[in-house]
């Protein structure tokens, strides 16, 4: 029961946290080997899961994961991942405009750009809420907050993105 309760969440799970911990980590990489480690840590763990939503449950033991590696990596070198963080690699859509693709790439390189510039915790819970679509319940059980603490969070990292944004003179129309 709890493997096909395991393989249940990895075909549900996979590819959401996949998404994540890239973004996070700013390799492709890397995040195929976090994925493989939360999963990992979630079987050793599945005896302890008690009811929780299942897709914040797992969210927690990716950032967790990630959490560690970036300690271990900023241990190892002077300059922690900052460099690595948000690549420059080129997604190419196979669909609509040339041109289209090719300012919507920029926009989302200079998202990623302004992202770099928060802290952990802000990137994280724009992420949860913006990319994954998370409800205010599902990041504050993910990240072991209250729902107020998840609002006054997200509030202050829109505020923080947008002080960063317009420092560096960033702007795009249809982009908030």
């Amino acid at each position: 029961m709890k493997n096909q309760q395991l393989e249940n969440l990895f075909k549900l799970y996979s590819r959401p946290l996949y998404y994540y911990l890239w973004k996070m980590s700013g390799s492709a990489h890397a995040a195929e080997d976090l994925t493989q480690e939360t999963f990992v840590r979630a079987t050793i763990s599945l005896h302890t899961y008690e009811g929780e939503e299942a897709r914040a449950w797992l969210f927690k033991v990716a950032r967790n994961i990630y959490i560690d590696e970036w300690r271990k990596r900023k241990r190892r070198q002077a300059n922690p991942l900052l460099k690595l963080f948000y690549s420059n690699e080129e997604l190419i859509s196979p669909y609509g405009l040339p041109e289209d693709e090719m300012l919507k790439q920029e926009r989302i390189c200079d998202l990623n750009e302004l992202l770099g510039f928060l802290p952990e915790h802000y990137r994280t819970i724009l992420y949860l809420r913006e990319a994954e679509q998370f409800s205010y319940a599902e990041i504050g059980e993910a990240m072991d907050l209250s729902e107020d603490q998840v609002k006054v969070n997200l509030y202050r990292a829109r505020k923080k993105l947008e002080t960063i944004a317009k420092k560096k003179g960033w702007q795009h129309d249809g982009v908030e």
